[in-house]
């Protein structure tokens, strides 16, 4: 049985890895909804994503570094979309975030699964900087698209064959959008 998102609920599916921190500020478009309040939301995003970290207790100031690379990626990213240059600052956000070791893979006791060795949150953020870094500098990078739901912003990487691909996630925004056209029309 499939259960339904929630506001609540962090945004993995259809999202890039790089693209899943911003996704923690929601309907940016229109009323911001933020997903990470506190510094147990960080650990649960962090959590879900795969990641527990080790030998750190977080902090307010690592919530404070999360959103800052959260926006700095945000806006880096619609900047790629819409074909415009990258602010500096977000630039530096990013480059300097990247320099972190990031997590170790290992693999379960099993052998058959891959599992992170975190230790720092710092290595998840290098993490998700170094796999932004990677899709600019990819040919992936002339598919990063805005979502053209209006009160989303959401970026995503569109990877459907004729690429035209509108939604940040079918199953959210394309519904939404699909619902309101309806409804106009009736």
């Amino acid at each position: 049985m499939q259960t339904r998102r929630t506001k609540k609920d962090f945004r993995f599916k259809d999202v890039r890895f790089c693209f899943t921190l911003p996704a923690t500020l929601g309907d940016r478009g229109t009323t911001p909804y933020e997903r990470l309040n506190s510094i147990e939301d960080l650990v649960r995003w962090l959590k879900e994503l795969g990641f527990t970290i080790l030998n750190q207790e977080l902090s307010e100031d690592d919530l404070l570094l999360a959103k800052r690379l959260r926006e700095a990626i945000q806006s880096a990213g619609e900047a790629l979309a819409a074909g415009k240059q990258f602010k500096q600052k977000d630039l530096h956000e990013i480059n300097t975030t990247a320099i972190a070791p990031p997590p170790v893979p290992q693999l379960s006791k099993d052998g058959h699964e891959m599992v992170w060795k975190v230790t720092e949150l710092s290595a998840v953020l290098s993490m998700l900087s170094r796999d932004f870094i990677d899709l600019i500098t990819g040919p992936s990078s002339a598919n990063v698209k805005m979502c053209a739901n209006p009160s989303c912003k959401g970026i995503f990487v569109d990877e459907s064959r004729p690429k035209n691909r509108r939604w940040c996630s079918m199953q959210t925004c394309g519904n939404q959008m699909k619902k309101s056209r309806i409804r106009k029309s009736n």
